[in-house]
């Protein structure tokens, strides 16, 4: 497992070098397989670590210089954003429903009722500005689906983020990848993306834990 920590560090760095050669290996499987990456970092809760802002800088890149078909990536990345998003929603209800059945001590209605109240006054707002942030993007939407946040709610502003969000990276590097500079930088361009891109997790942490202190509060009343 150790052995392989590295690896996946030098993938998500050097994503440059990589997918070039992916294109040429795999044919159009990699769409299928871009799509893949997209779909399980955004929705499955265990799969967070998965590359997603790079990739998408990285891979307007490569259609800019026609190895991919920005129009074809574009559609097939922006569906596999949005239906992750979704499948995590979902999984966060059904699981929110069985998790309080255990009666466990420290989560309560009441907390899932907490968590229903901020998604309802800051759900949408939540839900676009995670999609910018690693990790986050893959916990928010099941949290909102946990929280019960109501689904006619969180569909509009999850289609807004998603497409805001492939559009954003992906047709950065598509016009910015292929000037020199950036071209002959393109790890440093990326870690750079990942070192931004981490920095929008604060404000929403904030609100994460004023959100649990919130929670413990009411299970000590």
């Amino acid at each position: 497992m150790l052995e392989t920590i590295p690896g996946l560090i030098d993938l998500f760095i050097h994503l440059d070098k990589y997918l070039p050669s992916m294109v040429a290996s795999y044919g159009d499987l990699i769409y299928a397989i871009l799509f893949a990456i997209i779909f399980c970092e955004t929705g499955l809760v265990v799969t967070p670590f998965l590359p997603g802002d790079s990739l998408l800088f990285i891979a307007g890149t490569v259609a800019a210089v026609g190895g991919l078909n920005i129009q074809v990536l574009w559609v097939l990345i922006v569906a596999a954003a949005i239906l992750g998003d979704n499948m995590n929603y979902f999984i966060g209800r059904f699981v929110g429903k069985k998790i309080l059945d255990l009666n466990l001590p420290m989560i309560k209605q009441e907390h899932l009722d907490k968590t229903h109240e901020y998604f309802e006054k800051y759900g949408p707002l939540t839900i676009i500005i995670a999609r910018f942030a690693p990790f986050v993007r893959t916990f928010t939407p099941f949290i909102a689906g946990m929280g019960a946040m109501e689904y006619k709610k969180f569909l509009p502003f999850d289609i807004c983020g998603g497409v805001f969000w492939v559009s954003s990276f992906m047709l950065a590097g598509y016009f910015l990848g292929t000037i020199p500079v950036i071209k002959e930088n393109m790890s440093l361009v990326a870690l750079i993306i990942i070192v931004i891109s981490l920095g929008a997790v604060g404000s929403i942490i904030v609100e994460i834990i004023r959100f649990f202190k919130n929670c413990i509060t009411c299970r000590m009343k």
